[in-house]
């Protein structure tokens, strides 16, 4: 008989500490950041900052007011992809937004002190309860920063194992009925939303700086959930297979496998090692190939994600 799973495993616990602070540190870049500057990076919350400094909308209600029937109408369409942390993300970031709006407000964390007047053509505009108050905008660091919190932000969303849903759904649902792919999708809907700044504020900075700050997003994103380690996969056609293999397990302490081939324009018999290393032990092998085979062939290739034995775990269920 199987064995009862454990529940409150180390990794579960864990997964879900991940998720709480993912969601506190995307309501700190969006509120804090994103929303005194008016910009718009994509998603749901992009398009809430956008109807708050209009119309004076709670970010935290016109978020949740688009996630929950975005996820509603995509669990009908796409069926049930989204699992509970996803809809626990979906709660614990507006809920997190109210309380930074309740006791924060929509002041900037990074601005050019002091505060300006409403005829500096420059200046930004943020709601001080029912008062308009003016500022001189950094809009460089405060992108910057700004990136880095929701990159982090969302990529640990992603290690805990659920998605901040909102405007992906769509993307999900355009993908299924259309040939694009899911990534252009996303693309294109994000884009929208932030050329949404230039009707509503009437300036080009607002979206060139939200897209600015989506590309180091994605950046942050990939380091946070992948690391900062990099591989490359190298395909070693040799006729002195045994040199190039003792190379790399007794010097290289790594593994590889071995396929049989034949050349495309003699036909005669080859053989082709497949192994993955770091940055490092490359450098080390292709110096190395030099001397136990002049005449090897090596095509390197960039690897994103390894898994198995010796790298990173396999998903757990």
């Amino acid at each position: 008989m199987l064995k009862d799973k454990k529940i409150f495993t180390k990794e579960t616990i864990l997964s879900y500490v991940y998720l709480i602070t993912g969601c506190f540190l995307f309501a700190i870049g969006d509120v804090m950041f994103v929303n005194p500057y008016h910009l718009a990076p994509g998603g749901v919350y992009g398009l809430a900052n956008v109807f708050n400094a209009l119309w004076g909308w709670k970010i935290s209600l016109a978020g949740v007011c688009m996630d929950i029937p975005l996820l509603i109408i995509g669990t009908i369409i796409l069926g049930p992809k989204f699992g509970v942390k996803t809809v626990i993300s979906v709660i614990l970031i507006p809920v997190f937004t109210f309380i930074l709006e309740t006791h924060w407000g929509y002041a900037p964390v990074i601005y050019d002190p002091p505060f300006f007047d409403a005829h500096m053509q420059s200046s930004l505009f943020f709601m001080d309860g029912t008062v308009q108050r003016y500022f001189m905008p950094d809009f460089f660091l405060n992108t910057v920063v700004a990136g880095l919190i929701y990159g982090v932000a969302i990529g640990i969303i992603f290690r805990s194992g659920a998605t901040s849903g909102g405007s992906d759904i769509i993307a999900m649902i355009a993908h299924k009925y259309t040939k694009i792919s899911l990534g252009t999708l996303v693309l294109i809907v994000d884009s929208i939303i932030s050329l949404t700044t230039l009707v509503a504020f009437e300036d080009i900075r607002l979206p060139i700086y939200s897209i600015i700050l989506i590309f180091i997003e994605s950046k942050i994103i990939d380091l946070v959930v992948e690391g900062v380690k990099s591989y490359k996969t190298a395909f070693i056609v040799t006729d002195k297979i045994d040199e190039v293999r003792e190379f790399i397990i007794h010097d290289l302490d790594r593994s590889g496998t071995v396929f049989a081939g034949s050349g495309l324009y003699q036909g005669a018999e080859r053989k082709m090692l497949y192994v993955t290393l770091n940055r490092s032990d490359l450098v080390k092998l292709k110096s190395n190939l030099r001397f136990l085979d002049p005449n090897a062939f090596v095509n390197v290739i960039e690897s994103s994600e390894i898994m198995g034995n010796g790298f990173k775990s396999l998903p757990q269920e």
